[in-house]
Parts: structure tokens; sequence; C-alpha cells
């Protein structure tokens, strides 16, 4: 009797046993969600513009429409002394902030500044057209500055919002990797300008929304113990000025559009979640 007692004590126990087990591995299926990566990056960039047709107008205060066209314009890296703290926004610099998606393989969202300078050569040959004060004009001239001089150098300014994608591509040990890093976005060009007209001029300008720009970036990111990295840019866009304050009253207005290549290099950290 005993015997069989046991060999029922022993069934039950180990049917118990097994209708336990998928209760015992619930739990390994719950998985807490998953979290990205922000980021931030500062740093430097040289630039190069494509010719541009540009006009000028103003008939509340003055009397003037014309266009000069083709016209050349140079960057300002002003890259003496950026390391001091004070220096810093003085050269042609960017900020990057961002966020990196945990499941979205490689996308991310970024808010982007790029402080670009654009100044129009002074003295070169252009054909200029339109209306001066009641004559009109139909020539090729000089671009004195007294004459006619624009600037935009505090700054060129790109502010966009842009979707970004990377690939890893190399793997080093624990500390080091590297990645292929794109990007496109569009934005306002937040800008001031400076400007020489006819005589009239305004050495300060403001800042205000001077129109958009769209841009595409490829570039190269070494990961450095996974909180830092450096990055290598190239950067094409396109700008399109509306609405440029000129003059001294800054009433007249300069509208233009042009390509500007880019290329950029920057330190950043990585702040995982």
């Amino acid at each position: 009797m005993r015997s069989v007692l046991s060999l029922i004590f022993c069934t039950l126990l180990g049917s118990i046993s097994c209708s336990a087990q998928p209760v015992l591995s619930t739990p390994e299926k719950i998985s807490l969600p998953t979290k990205g990566t922000f980021y931030f990056s500062w740093g430097y960039n040289h630039e190069t513009y494509s010719r541009s047709t540009i006009r000028f107008q103003n008939t509340t205060t003055d009397n003037y429409d014309f266009t000069i066209a083709n016209a050349h314009a140079h960057e300002s890296p002003d890259m003496h002394d950026f390391w001091r703290i004070t220096y810093l926004t003085i050269p042609q610099y960017q900020m990057n902030g961002g966020y990196y998606f945990k499941k979205a393989k490689g996308w991310g969202i970024e808010l982007s500044w790029d402080h670009l300078k654009y100044t129009v050569d002074d003295y070169q040959r252009v054909h200029i057209q339109g209306n001066i004060r009641g004559e009109a004009v139909d020539k090729d001239t000089t671009l004195t500055p007294s004459f006619l001089h624009l600037q935009h150098t505090n700054g060129n300014n790109y502010l966009m919002i842009n979707a970004v994608k990377k690939w890893p591509v190399w793997q080093g040990g624990k500390h080091f990797s590297l990645d292929v890093v794109t990007k496109a976005g569009a934005g306002m060009l937040y800008s001031v300008t400076i400007s020489t007209i006819l005589g009239s001029s305004d050495q300060k300008g403001h800042f205000h929304p001077q129109g958009w720009v769209v841009g595409t970036t490829a570039g190269l990111k070494l990961n450095i113990y996974k909180r830092f990295f450096i990055q290598g840019d190239g950067q094409l866009a396109f700008a399109n000025y509306t609405g440029a304050e000129i003059g001294a009253d800054r009433v007249g207005r300069a509208t233009h559009h042009f390509l500007s290549y880019a290329y950029m290099y920057r330190f950043g950290m990585n702040f995982p979640l």
C-alpha cells in the first residue's frame, strides 16, 4: 500500500512541476522598452559658392530696381584665435544636436545651425541692368564698395531640421567604430546682412528670417569609447534669399539664390539613454 501511495505522490509532484514550467518562463518573454541616443557636436567649416544674379529694389525711400548678373562671392573663415572661449563663434562654425532611434536601423532626427559667411567680391566686373533713380542702365560695371557692397557675414546662417541615417562600416575592438552618415533637410535663412547701396550704408544689420534653404550632407563618423566622436562632412545646399534688408534705413531689398558647398569637421559627444 505504501508503495502505491508513494508512486501516486511522486506522479502528482511531477505533473505539478511540469505544469509550472510555462509560468516560470513567462518573465523571460517580458522586455523593457528600448531607447536611443542623443548627441551634440561643435565644429568649423570652409565653403565655396556658385555665382549669383542679385536683384536690388527700393521704391519707398529711394528709386532703384536693378540686377547684377553672375556675381562671385567668397567665404571668411576667420579661424585665428578660434580656441579662445570668447572667440568660439567668430569663425564659420556649426552646432548639431540630434537623436538616433534605437530600433530604427540607424535613422535619426537632427537640428543643425550652420554659420557660414558670404561676401560679394568688391571690384569685380559684372553686368548691371535695370533702373537707377530714373535712368535706365544696361552695361558692364565695376562693383566699387561705395557704389554697391553686399555681405551675409553674421552670417549666411542655415537653421535646418534634418533626417539622418548612419551605416556602420568598421568595428575596431570595443572602443572604436566607424559610420557613414548621411542627412537631408530644410529650414530657414536666419541671417544678418551688411550692405552699401548707392552710397547708403548699413554696417550693422540685424538677425531676422531672410529666406529658405535645403541641403544634403554625407560624411564619416569615428566613434571613440562610445561617448565621443569625430566627424567630417561635405554639405551641398541651395540658399534662396527672398528679402535681405539693405541700405541705411533697411527699406531696400536684395533677392538672390545660390549653391554652397561646405566641408565641415567637428567633435561631439553621445548620450545613450
